[in-house]
């Protein structure tokens, strides 16, 4: 089954918005083995909107989903955009009408009776025959049939898009195409610690096309995510050949990501993690609680990003930061044990580095970067020397922090 996807919004055609909706939707359909032939980003012209989608719809896509454009004011057109390219009117939907005035009802009034009436009924003019979706801000989605292919449209913001996505997925019409063929599926591996020059190097020892196997590399700070496609006995003999050539490397077989995995660990084991963070300012801390549960093995972080929160929250002792500096094995060491302490806990991850544009020096340069994981029995320490502007440091370093931390749970 093929899909082509449909971004609209001028703040995102001019850079100023991100786009997340695009990639959130072809992560879905690819999970479900659905090829995503296009995504398109128009700005939030009537016309535009109508032709991208006509354009969709002439191609032969069995799916076409839009985002963005279904709120109360002017400049939402993707509805009115949609019906003209799918050739059918607009009508008051009064099962919509009935879901966006409740909605408008839990929302503090900032404007008159008359005006959030007249937005309630905005929102609920659809296409035709569309089946509404239950609106989780204010806006309803909706999915139609358009000739042979089905029209999913959602709302803009992201969490309203996949909450409304979630909905469509139960749309009888939806779930036909994202279940028709479920052996299209792929499998979904993560590797860490290999370089993606001798992952390619690898595969065109393998050559996977010759045997029927579409493989798909995606590098990401420290890892990488590769698809295989499609699953069965040649696809495992595929991973099988991956795992000799790079052992250990693969630590995901269903696309769960580091901290998945390390939750899981820690949920078997019933102990608790905790993290000190100087050059990472928190980040691995986010990346573990944005895990569904992370409350019953993560106890908490130290973002001690001075010296004096390292030695007042952490009991890093000044002495030990005066002789090494902030940005050494001895503090790690020293931030790893003080977590474990304070926070009570099994585990933990401390990081401190630096992670530039500035204050590097010819001995402590950007980029260097000290993590360790203490664990009941000892603490490791790892030097690393990374490359790449702030952002990118940060990132691997935090990646690389919670592998190390996989090794040892695994071990």
């Amino acid at each position: 089954m093929r899909a082509a996807l449909v971004v609209t919004g001028t703040e995102v055609l001019e850079g100023r918005v991100r786009d997340e909706n695009g990639a959130f939707v072809a992560a879905s359909l690819a999970a479900a083995g659905v090829s995503v032939d296009r995504i398109t980003v128009v700005g939030d012209g009537l016309e535009e909107i109508e032709s991208v989608v006509a354009q969709a719809l002439q191609s032969g896509a069995d799916l076409v989903v839009t985002t963005g454009g279904l709120g109360p004011t002017h400049d939402d057109r993707t509805m009115e955009a949609v019906a003209l390219a799918a050739g059918v009117p607009l009508r008051l939907d009064e099962r919509a009408l009935e879901m966006v005035r409740a909605a408008i009802a839990t929302v503090p009034a900032r404007a008159s009776e008359e005006i959030r009436e007249q937005g309630a009924r905005k929102q609920a003019i659809l296409p035709a025959g569309a089946v509404a979706l239950p609106p989780p801000g204010t806006a309803p989605g909706a999915v139609l049939r358009a000739g042979d292919a089905v029209l999913v449209v959602l709302p803009g913001p992201p969490w309203e898009c996949a909450a409304s996505w979630d909905a469509a997925r139960e749309v009888p019409e939806v779930a036909a195409v994202l279940d028709a063929d479920p052996s299209a599926a792929p499998l979904e591996l993560r590797l860490a610690n290999v370089v993606e020059s001798e992952f390619m190097q690898a595969i065109d020892r393998a050559d996977p096309e010759a045997d029927g196997l579409v493989v798909g590399v995606c590098a990401r700070p420290a890892e990488l995510e590769v698809t295989v496609r499609p699953p069965g006995a040649t696809a495992d003999e595929f991973v099988a050949f991956l795992e000799r050539e790079f052992p250990g490397a693969i630590f995901s077989r269903d696309g769960s990501t580091v901290e998945q995995v390390i939750g899981a660990l820690l949920a078997e084991r019933g102990e608790m993690l905790g993290t000190a963070e100087s050059c990472t300012g928190g980040l691995i801390g986010a990346r573990i609680t944005a895990v569904p549960g992370s409350s019953g093995w993560y106890a908490g972080g130290v973002v001690s990003y001075s010296n004096a929160v390292k030695e007042s929250a952490l009991g890093v002792p000044a002495s030990m930061i005066a002789r090494f500096g902030a940005v050494s094995a001895e503090v790690a060491e020293g931030m790893a044990g003080g977590a474990r302490e304070r926070l009570g806990c099994d585990w933990s991850i401390a990081v401190t580095g630096v992670a530039g544009p500035g204050g590097g020096t010819a001995e402590k340069p950007v980029g260097l970067v000290y993590v360790a994981v203490g664990g009941p029995d000892q603490v490791e320490v790892r030097e690393l020397r990374l490359h790449g502007d702030r952002e990118r440091i940060r990132m691997r370093s935090s990646t690389i922090a919670l592998h190390l931390l996989r090794s040892a749970l695994q071990a």
